[in-house]
Parts: C-alpha cells; sequence; structure tokens
C-alpha cells in the first residue's frame, strides 16, 4: 500500500473520534463517561478477540496489559478527568503536544530524531488546536492539569511502545488490538462500577450510540491506528491527532448548528496544516534513509518507493478520544 493510502486510512482514526461528542450528546445518557469508556472498550475488544481467535503467549501477557492500559485504561479515566477539571477546550490543548512527547519519547526508544522542522510543525499545530478549541477560561485546578499531562504522556508512551514492540509471530494487528482493547476495557469497569454504579437504562437511541462507538469508533478505529502505527513513524502516526478536535468542531458547526468564530477557522487551517506538513516531512526522512527506527516504511509521501517491511514480530526485531479531546464532548 502506499503511503498516502495508508496515511488516509490511518487518519479514519482521529477523524472518527472526533464523532464522539456529538454522539455522545445525542443518543447517550448524560454524565456516564467512564461507562461510555467501558462500552467502547470491552466490547470491542472482546469481538476483536472472537474475529482474530489468538490469545497473548509469553511475554506478551504483559505487554498486551501495559500497553492496554496505556492506550485505553489509564488514558481514558485520566482524560475524563483533566476534562472535568478544567475550563472548556484546555485538556484539548494539552493533548494537542502529544507529537512533542511522541518526539522525544522516540528519540530515546526508537532512534527517530525529531527535526527542527518536525518540533515547529507540533508547536503550530498545538497553537491551531488552542485556537479551535479553547474557551473563554476559568481557574485552572492542578490536579486538572496534572490529569491532562498524564493521559497525553500515556497515550504517547503507549504509541511509542506499540511501535517499539512490534507483534508476535504469526499475530496480525486484529489480534493486537482486541488484546488491548480487552485489558483496557478491563481495567476500567471497576472504576465505573465504583464511581458510577449501577449501568444506566438505555433506550434504542443509547444501544445505536453504544453499537456505533463499539464498532466503528473504536474496534475499526483502533484497528487502523495500531495498523497505522506498525507502518508509518510514531511521529507521523501521532501528527495525525488533531485532526480529532478539528473533526469535532466541524461536526458540531454542521450537524449540531454550532458556531465557528473566524478565529476557530484560522485554527483549523493551522491545525489542519500543520498535520500535512507533519506528514511530508516525515515521510522524506523515511524515504531518505530506507526505515525509520524499527517500524517499516513503505512509498515516501513524495512518491518515492523507499524498501517496504510488513510490521515484524518483536522476536525478529530482538526486542507497542482516544476519542475527542474537547472539555464539553467529555463533561456529557
Amino acid at each position: 500500500m502506499g503511503a498516502r493510502a495508508l496515511i488516509l486510512l490511518t487518519a479514519l482514526a482521529p477523524v472518527s473520534w472526533g464523532t464522539t461528542y456529538a454522539v455522545t450528546t445525542e443518543f447517550l445518557p448524560p454524565d456516564r463517561p467512564l461507562y461510555t469508556g467501558l462500552m467502547r472498550a470491552l466490547p470491542a475488544g472482546l469481538l476483536l478477540l472472537a474475529l482474530a481467535r489468538v490469545r497473548p503467549r509469553g511475554a506478551w501477557w504483559w505487554k498486551s496489559a501495559v500497553l492496554g492500559a496505556l492506550n485505553i485504561g489509564a488514558f481514558f479515566p485520566l482524560l475524563f478527568l483533566s476534562a472535568y477539571r478544567l475550563p472548556g477546550g484546555m485538556a484539548a490543548v494539552v493533548g494537542s503536544v502529544g507529537p512533542l512527547f511522541v518526539a522525544g519519547l522516540a528519540a530515546l526508544l526508537l532512534g527517530e530524531r525529531p527535526t527542527v522542522r518536525t518540533l515547529l510543525t507540533a508547536v503550530v499545530a498545538a497553537f491551531g488546536v488552542t485556537l479551535v478549541v479553547l474557551k473563554a477560561a476559568g481557574s485552572l485546578e492542578a490536579l486538572g492539569v496534572l490529569a491532562a499531562v498524564a493521559a497525553t504522556a500515556s497515550m504517547s508512551t503507549g504509541t511509542v511502545l506499540t511501535k517499539r514492540w512490534g507483534r508476535p509471530d504469526g499475530v496480525g494487528p486484529l489480534a493486537l488490538t482486541g488484546w488491548q482493547l480487552t485489558a483496557g476495557g478491563l481495567l476500567v469497569a471497576p472504576l465505573a462500577v465504583l464511581v458510577e454504579g449501577a449501568p444506566p437504562a438505555l433506550d434504542a437511541p443509547a444501544v445505536g450510540g453504544y453499537l456505533y462507538l463499539a464498532l466503528a469508533n473504536t474496534a475499526l478505529a483502533y484497528w487502523l491506528w495500531f495498523r497505522g502505527i506498525g507502518r508509518l513513524t510514531a511521529t507521523q502516526v501521532t501528527f495525525l491527532g488533531p485532526l480529532s478536535p478539528l473533526t469535532a468542531a466541524v461536526v458540531g458547526w454542521a450537524v449540531l448548528g454550532q458556531a465557528l468564530t473566524p478565529v476557530q477557522v484560522a485554527g483549523m487551517v493551522l491545525a489542519f496544516g500543520a498535520t500535512v506538513v507533519g506528514q511530508i516531512g516525515a515521510g522524506r526522512g523515511r524515504g531518505e534513509r530506507g526505515g525509520v527506527g524499527r517500524g517499516g516504511v513503505g512509498r515516501g509521501v513524495s512518491g518515492r518507493v523507499a524498501s517496504v517491511e510488513s510490521f515484524s514480530s518483536s522476536e525478529a526485531k530482538n526486542r507497542k478520544d482516544s476519542m475527542d479531546v474537547t472539555g464539553s464532548a467529555l463533561r456529557r
């Protein structure tokens, strides 16, 4: 698959996560963020396990638990906590620095040295997201800020470790995604029961909303995301993250009738432009080196053909929003 097609398919994951706000506010029971996280992760994970019919073996029991905790189990509650504790959109602002987190971790764990262009592009993307989602501020709670930083660090670390560990021989991205979603869902389950109590009564729209979140928004989206992590650089993947709050803003305008100010439109242009530049810059560097870190490479974004490696096994290499992150989305 060419790099352009792979990037576009991977981008469908954060675009899908950007629809979470509209689905949550229009169809789901209010004030049940943890239960919603549980209903997204665990059914999707069990479905993918049933389809893949592969269980973890050996070290992959604990690796799957670590990745599931970082990408799902810890990330969801931390993100919800930050959204409840911070003024509108501030959690998304903190989350938008994810590319900088990933750039640093990728340099340490994957040997992907960030360029000045990459760092500047990450700053521009974060600034653009800030213009889109940041509302009139109130006081900042230390707990909320710490939770937002921890959520961003959790997902960034999970992204880089997913890239570093690859997957076992004979195991595809479907099974790897199922392992992580199941592990993460099992971690969220006791929190949901302790904090939110018994599950709420569900009407037909709520059932439809949860089915969409579990199937398209989680099972399919996370499969595309982890598949992309295996074939693109960690930096390329994380630069797709800003598409989530941008999608949430567009859906809010087109479907929910929310107004977009000129400042928000300018922020969307900046963030989207930075996302595109981030892909082009990383793709060129990948094509020149003939490979990045420990992951596979495909056709360079500039059109040059590079050597192709699959998302190979960890043994062969000798060693793997989300949802929308706007504050108003998670408060519902």
